[in-house]
């Protein structure tokens, strides 16, 4: 694993990473699984991570927890995001489960454009252990990686002038969930009533980096119900 360290400002360096997968595995191993001492934030993007410290004096050992991390990666080839669709594995159990229905204006085109029937790209939805790997456009909008590489598809031409509040869609090699009403320009599969965005709740977004997301049928919970609430 290789990362470019980059000075930002006397509390905070930022890594370049060569993949999403990568940085995701980076995030993990500073910020997820073992918090490095001194370490007062981690910020995802698609390819950087800002990492910021909770003093000056605190940076150089958080740099030197990024090398060692840098370091303890390369040559594993190891991610956490799965390298290819379909089921995860039974071990592996998601962070947080949002039910869809699935019933959004572009599923059919979806399907047209990957050559699956409407069932089975909900299928394809709904079988894969999603990641986050990192948010913005909107507060609580996650970037979720880690699904069926069948459903890859471009996004819309013409962008939407408003886009509800709880849509799910398709761009790309992301799926993300619209946290409230606003313009948009992605594949839109079908819609969750589970809220992404909350100040009262603490954090307030429902789906952070490096959370595990599993996509549930809403059709399927109402012909068998099971407990698919929220997070962890």
């Amino acid at each position: 694993m290789t990362g470019r360290l980059l000075p930002s400002g006397e509390r905070a360096v930022l890594v370049e990473a060569d993949s999403l997968e990568e940085l995701l595995e980076l995030h993990r191993r500073l910020w997820v699984d073992d918090r490095a001492p001194g370490l007062l934030d981690a910020v995802a993007g698609a390819r950087t991570l800002l990492l910021v410290a909770d003093s000056a004096a605190a940076l150089a050992g958080v740099r030197s927890a990024v090398q060692e991390a840098l370091r303890a990666g390369s040559g594993t080839g190891s991610t956490t995001v799965p390298a290819q669709g379909g089921s995860a594995p039974a071990a592996r159990v998601p962070d947080v489960a949002i039910t869809v229905r699935y019933d959004g204006p572009d599923l059919a085109e979806v399907a047209e454009l990957t050559g699956l029937s409407s069932h089975e790209v909900v299928a394809a939805h709904t079988s894969s252990l999603w990641r986050v790997g990192f948010s913005g456009f909107a507060p609580g909008f996650a970037y979720l990686v880690g699904g069926d590489p069948r459903l890859g598809v471009p996004r819309r031409p013409t962008p939407r002038t408003r886009v509800p509040a709880g849509a799910v869609g398709l761009a790309g090699e992301f799926s993300g969930i619209y946290p409230r009403s606003s313009p948009g320009g992605w594949q839109l599969i079908g819609h969750t009533e589970q809220v992404l965005w909350d100040l009262d709740r603490d954090p307030p977004a429902l789906l952070r980096p490096g959370l595990r997301v599993q996509f549930v049928d809403a059709d399927a919970v109402d012909a068998d119900p099971v407990d698919v609430d929220g997070a962890t």
